[in-house]
């Protein structure tokens, strides 16, 4: 009777435990974005965000271009990414733009965090000046983050030169969360 017992209890567990699936609707990981991955086709854009809404672009920036950005919102009109094709025969999504602050990495890292968290979850690979902002290249991560110069000190906010992660204040908020994908 204890057999039958036990034997049921662990059932029920094994049957609990498969039945509940981890919520990746906002999760962020190296070849996924929610349901969305590195190897999922354009075509099957519409069946990824199902309940969402999908806007292509319809301006071509060059005669013969196939690459158009595809916007996805949320129904209710929340922009949650902006997704820039690849070029290739059967092509499938190059780039990610992540305009949601829901979305996050699984070490937590979204729009809402600062360069003091990019740190501690990631090893700096490279940070690249432009003019208006600093990007920065995470090792080993297809993630790379956009700070606006304007969260620099007043001295770096109009200098070309590179400028280094001692340089960027704890508190410098992320102004473009981007994953690329080759």
């Amino acid at each position: 009777m204890n057999k039958v017992r036990i034997s049921i209890i662990l059932y029920l567990l094994l049957l609990v435990i498969g039945c509940t699936e981890k919520d990746i609707t906002f999760l962020i990981s190296e070849n996924s974005i929610g349901r969305l991955t590195s190897t999922s086709e354009v075509e099957a854009i519409s069946s990824v965000f199902l309940q969402d809404s999908i806007v292509r672009d319809t301006l071509k920036s060059k005669i013969g271009s196939s690459s158009k950005k595809i916007q996805i919102f949320e129904k209710g009109g929340l922009p949650l990414l902006l997704l820039t094709p690849s070029t290739d025969s059967i092509p499938t999504i190059e780039n990610v733009q992540i305009l949601d602050p829901r979305y996050k990495a699984e070490n937590g890292i979204g729009l809402l965090s600062t360069f003091k968290d990019i740190q501690s979850s990631y090893t700096i690979k490279k940070i690249v000046t432009t003019l208006n902002s600093v990007v920065i290249f995470p090792k080993n991560s297809n993630l790379y983050f956009t700070i606006d110069k304007a969260e620099l000190p007043t001295n770096l906010r109009y200098t070309t030169s590179n400028i280094e992660a001692v340089q960027i204040p704890n508190g410098a908020k992320i102004k473009y969360l981007m994953l690329g994908w080759d």
